[in-house]
Formats: structure tokens, C-alpha cells, sequence
């Protein structure tokens, strides 16, 4: 028996999507449970391992949906710098290479790196001056 048939945490999160209860899922929620297990696929990277952009169109079994699962937690299609840099210019709003500190700040609070704002940085940046502009 191959390793992912076993996995656990997968099985339970399948099991949270079996609505009918006939050890099925269909296949428009494969996003969805696979984000459920703390991964984050494209929707890109959904629709090739077989998700469904509208209900009752395909189903997975288990044994179909654990290796897909393996296969994008073991996937390192992820995101790197250029492409967070690239986001943070939707916040340039005067075109010069400079977003507003506390848009910063805002951003990376919202995705949980208070941390990085609450013992990393100057007091007098970690306050909030609302003025103050920082260089992409």
C-alpha cells in the first residue's frame, strides 16, 4: 500500500466534502479541500489535477483524490519575490516606485505577520506614521 492511500488528515478532509455520504466528492470542491489542508493550489493547478468549475460534472473517490492531494503538497509551484513585488505596485499610487507604510502594514497584518511589526521594526515605524512611504 502506497503511502498517501494511509494519509489521515487527507481522509478527514475528504470526508468533510462527502455531502452525499457515499464516499465521494465532487470534483468542484477540490480546491476548496485542498486549501482546507493548509495548501495553496491555483485555480490554475485545480483545473489540471482535475477540479470542476461547476457542481455534479465529476466525482473523486478516495483513492483518486489522496494522490492528488500527495502531488500538490509536494509541489513547489508557489509564488517568490517578483511576484509579491509585483503585487505590492497594484499600491504605488503616485507611479514612483513607493507604496504608504501603513498599506504595508495593513497587508502583511491581514495575512498574520504581526510579529514582523511588533518586535522587528522601529518603535516610531511601528506606531504608524501615516505619512511615511517606502520604496518597492
Amino acid at each position: 500500500m502506497r503511502k498517501h492511500i494511509g494519509n489521515p488528515r487527507g481522509k478527514f478532509a475528504f470526508s468533510i466534502y462527502d455531502f452525499d455520504g457515499n464516499d465521494t466528492m465532487d470534483a468542484f470542491y477540490l480546491g476548496d479541500c485542498l486549501r482546507a489542508l493548509n495548501l495553496n493550489p491555483t485555480v490554475a493547478m485545480v483545473e489540471k489535477m482535475g477540479g470542476t468549475k461547476l457542481r455534479k460534472q465529476k466525482v473523486f473517490k478516495p483513492e483518486e483524490f489522496l494522490p492528488i492531494f500527495a502531488e500538490v503538497k509536494n509541489s513547489k509551484d508557489e509564488g517568490n519575490i517578483d511576484d509579491f513585488l509585483e503585487v505590492l505596485k497594484l499600491y504605488d499610487k503616485r507611479d514612483d516606485g513607493t507604496m504608504i507604510f501603513d498599506e504595508l502594514k495593513h497587508i502583511l497584518m491581514a495575512i498574520g505577520e504581526y510579529h514582523y511589526f511588533s518586535h522587528t521594526l522601529p518603535g516610531k515605524m511601528a506606531d504608524g506614521i501615516n505619512d511615511q512611504r517606502l520604496r518597492l
